[in-house]
């Protein structure tokens, strides 16, 4: 199995790097140069759209007011200044996080924390369509000819980001930081290069090409709140700072602080510049031009030394909008971790991945972000009336349960934080209500469906984790109180060949001579099946009722005998393969089903002995049992009371720890429950258990004559249920499926209500 997986692993090392240990976490934390490219690059990036968003809202409206985006603008940045002000406050208080989520939770209870990730979650979903959308239209702008590509240049893009966001934290920090800081000074340059020119008197218009239609109607209260909360698109991503507070340098909540501070800083000014000169550059929005490319023509004309600004302005925006994606690569995966630890989403999303990050929660992320992305077409006007109303509702619930944080603790100055916050948690309540108002028939009807519909299906989650929790530990106290198992073994027997050789001396073991042989007849069996058994084993062997199939007639046969938690019926199952390939377990569909359905019976224990007709293996003379753990519940007793009935003498339970902590956990909890078995604790340092399992059991069947049966507890859920659980029973059976001297059986542990 090596072999087979060999490949696969190094092409992931290619692209994803070398394993990291748990420990080395402390080495993955961020300095400000690094953290301020990583988390800020969304609001950083922002200023390439945010203006023209609200342009186009005023233009739609009357050509003559493209001047009232710069005071709409200089609103915008006050409101702005009061968030960026309010969570420097709020992640000097949460230093583990301090995002919607966790400051509602704790300050205003479940449901308003779980509105609040739900606002998020969306958001960064679309921040991420958005950005890429927008960074390839910078591309379109300058090279037309691309415009037909912009679905498969946009995904394209996503699937970098991702690769680079998978390598770990510090490693996109450093391939971003560069692109982002530029961006910066290009921009910088543009804003100054252009007030310069505005102030000498020597500024050219700017041209449009393709002009979007504008209007002639008036200018209603109604058209400025809606170009206020399409401009106010420069808010999106200040979040993820206070969601991500921990991966910053210690002192985690001074350093990501300083970094909001930096950050707000620079927006500002960078948003304030374009926006003055796009009025007074007249620069309008365009079908195939975006407004940034119009200011940096005007202020860089082709044909002059100058214009390389101007495409590098145009090539640094189209990169910075793309890695503004990033923000939404480190605010979705940590988001989503935290939840899952309060069991409000599939715990896999707690699973760190080789590089330290929460890898499961990026392809989520970017998979539903690239169908965004082809559904409308990578069109970011059309996007972008989905944005914002999940940014704010989540600044809202974070500013109004930091007021009640200040309400309730004592500290110094706490009433006028409270009314820092309270000051933000206002403006930022009004805007969610404008936006929701405005945008509202343009597509956000879709945000403000999704939002409840995630919290739904969050409380759903929940629920069921909860049921199962009780279940287990419920169970866990019957198991072990449980009077001595008992065990029937009945062995398969399909054909006379070496795999019911080895099956027949495996059920021996287990069940001191007491086998059941059955047998199903089909056509191509052999007449004389029934007398060569019995001469090779001394066993007389039943023949079932071929009419119902080797599945039924097998269930049957089970339903007769006596199951619960002090009775276990033990299927023994011989598979024969040609070579070891994953290819060749397809070839055997019925085993295959029989295994699968024999799942769902309480009780039951599938053992499975697969023999390779290539690899010649020598007699097994000894048997030990090992009882893979990962806690202790109901599903692990079940296992440890099942191997209880095998008569094995050496028997133990093993745990692989991902962590110093995971270790002492278990060894107390063991020592607490007493089961009847000694535990033996290994490290799994990388957090897959596949290495260090393939090392352990080796190193048993390295003595010569030793055969290890592998005993692994596994839950079995139906439906939806199934999403939420870790397929490592799957991945367990398909890594020993052909380790020599190795026999797997699954222990199922019912979870069908």
């Amino acid at each position: 199995m090596t072999e087979v997986l060999a490949p696969a692993r190094r092409v992931r090392r290619v692209f994803v790097g070398m394993p990291m240990r748990t420990g080395q976490l402390e080495e993955t934390l961020l300095p400000k140069t690094l953290a301020l490219p990583i988390f800020a690059s969304d609001p950083l990036s922002s200023v390439a759209y945010a203006t023209e968003s609200a342009l186009v809202v005023l233009l739609a409206a009357s050509a003559t007011a493209a001047h009232l985006v710069f005071p709409i603008s200089i609103a915008i940045a006050v409101l702005l200044s009061i968030v960026v002000l309010s969570y420097m406050q709020t992640v000097r208080v949460y230093e583990t996080s301090g995002g919607a989520y966790v400051v509602a939770r704790e300050n205003l209870g479940t449901l308003p924390s779980l509105v609040g990730a739900a606002a998020l979650l969306t958001d960064y979903v679309l921040t991420v369509a958005v950005s890429i959308s927008a960074g390839i239209f910078a591309v379109t702008s300058f090279a037309p000819s691309l415009a037909n590509h912009k679905v498969g240049l946009s995904l394209a893009c996503l699937l970098l980001i991702v690769l680079a966001n998978l390598r770990g934290v510090r490693e996109s920090g450093l391939l971003f930081a560069l692109p982002t800081y530029l961006f910066v000074a290009a921009v910088g340059t543009l804003v100054i290069a252009g007030l310069v020119e505005l102030a000498t008197g020597r500024a050219h218009h700017a041209v449009t090409p393709n002009a979007l239609p504008v209007g002639t109607g008036a200018i209603t209260l109604f058209v400025l709140l809606r170009a206020f909360s399409s401009g106010s698109t420069a808010l999106t991503g200040v979040e993820a700072i206070a969601n991500g507070v921990n991966a910053f340098r210690r002192p985690h909540g001074r350093n990501a602080a300083a970094t909001l501070a930096i950050l707000g800083v620079i927006a500002i000014t960078l948003f304030l510049g374009v926006s003055y000169l796009a009025v007074h550059l007249h620069a309008a929005p365009s079908a195939t031009d975006s407004v940034v490319s119009q200011i940096g023509r005007a202020v860089f004309p082709a044909g002059s030394g100058a214009s390389f600004m101007y495409y590098a302005v145009q090539g640094l925006t189209l990169i910075v909008l793309i890695l503004a994606a990033n923000t939404s690569f480190q605010g979705f995966p940590r988001l989503s971790a935290l939840l899952a630890r309060d069991r409000f989403a599939p715990r896999q999303f707690t699973n760190l991945g080789d590089r330290l990050v929460f890898s499961n929660g990026m392809l989520v992320l970017a998979t539903v972000a690239g169908l965004l992305l082809w559904i409308y077409g990578a069109n970011t006007n059309n996007l972008i009336h989905l944005y914002v109303i999940g940014v704010f509702t989540a600044f809202t619930l974070s500013q109004a349960g930091m007021v009640r944080y200040w309400l309730r603790v004592r500290g110094p100055r706490r009433r006028a934080k409270a009314l820092g916050n309270g000051m933000g948690g206002a403006a930022t309540g009004i805007v969610t209500l404008v936006v929701a108002y405005t945008k509202f028939a343009e597509g956000a009807w879709l945000v403000t469906v999704a939002i409840p519909l995630l919290v739904l299906a969050m409380l759903g989650v929940r629920r069921h984790y909860d049921r199962l929790a009780r279940r287990l530990r419920a169970g866990a106290a019957a198991v072990v109180a449980a009077p001595a198992a008992r065990n029937t073994t009945l062995l398969v027997v399909e054909s006379l060949d070496e795999s019911t050789d080895a099956a027949f001396r495996f059920a021996q073991q287990i069940s001191e001579g007491d086998v059941r042989p059955v047998h199903v007849p089909t056509r191509s069996t052999d007449p004389g099946i029934r007398s060569r058994w019995f001469q090779r084993s001394g066993l007389p062997l039943e023949a079932l009722d071929p009419k119902l199939g080797l599945t039924e007639a097998l269930l049957e046969q089970v339903w007769q005998l006596p199951r619960s938690e002090s009775d276990f019926v033990t299927v023994v199952v011989p598979e024969l393969f040609d070579r070891e390939s994953l290819v060749e377990q397809a070839k055997h569909p019925q085993e295959l089903l029989l295994k699968l359905r024999l799942l769902l019976e309480p009780g039951v224990v599938v053992a499975d002995v697969p023999v390779v007709r290539e690899r010649r293996e020598a007699e097994p003379k000894r048997l030990v049992a090992r009882v893979l753990v990962s806690g202790v519940n109901a599903a692990s007793m079940r296992a440890v009371n099942y191997a209880s009935t095998l008569g094995v003498d050496d028997t133990r339970a093993v745990h692989f720890a991902f962590s110093a902590e995971d270790a002492k956990e278990i060894r107390e909890e063991w020592v607490r429950y007493g089961p009847r078995i000694p535990l033996e604790v290994d490290e799994a340092p990388y957090r897959d258990i596949g290495r260090p399992l393939l090392g352990y059991l080796r190193g048993l069947t390295a003595e010569e004559g030793t055969q290890v049966l592998v005993l692994m507890p596994e839950l079995v859920t139906r439906g939806w249920r199934r999403l939420l659980h870790n397929q490592k029973a799957l991945y367990v059976k398909r890594l020993l499926l052909f380790e020599p001297n190795v026999v797997l059986a699954s222990v199922p542990y019912q979870l069908l209500r």
